[in-house]
């Protein structure tokens, strides 16, 4: 059911983080669909915040999923509205399967140097395009 004036922040950063996990870890919508037992439309909904989350769908989707129902939610400070930046950056990110990809190799990279260069990189490419 959708809610005048659009999705609440929070549920679009709850539906990015389910898209990021369900990615990284190689499961297609469908596949968390059969999972959870619903439509693959019904997870893509979830995962734009166009609908909302149960807390129990959402305790199964962490579940499902191999993490905790907390790893979905933003910090405190970015709940209120403290920082938009966060929110908009991790929504741009999820938008595509490659930054998809990309957010969910980052925390593979174990060196903390190679991870600063990569982002360097990143920057210089964003400002170049």
């Amino acid at each position: 059911m959708a809610r005048i004036g659009g999705p609440e922040r929070v549920d679009i950063f709850v539906g990015a983080r389910i898209s990021l996990r369900r990615s990284a870890l190689g499961l297609s919508q469908t596949a968390l669909a059969q999972q959870l037992g619903v439509s693959f439309q019904q997870v893509q909904k979830y995962e734009t915040g166009q609908n909302r989350i149960s807390a129990s769908r959402l305790h199964r989707v962490a579940t499902v999923l191999h993490t905790s129902v907390e790893a979905f939610f933003p910090p405190v400070e970015t709940a209120r509205g403290d920082s938009d930046s966060g929110w908009e950056a991790l929504r741009h990110i999820t938008a595509t399967a490659d930054g998809r990809a990309v957010a969910a190799a980052w925390p593979l990279i174990g060196d903390r140097e190679v991870r600063k260069a990569l982002a360097r990189v990143v920057r210089a490419l964003a400002r170049d395009g």
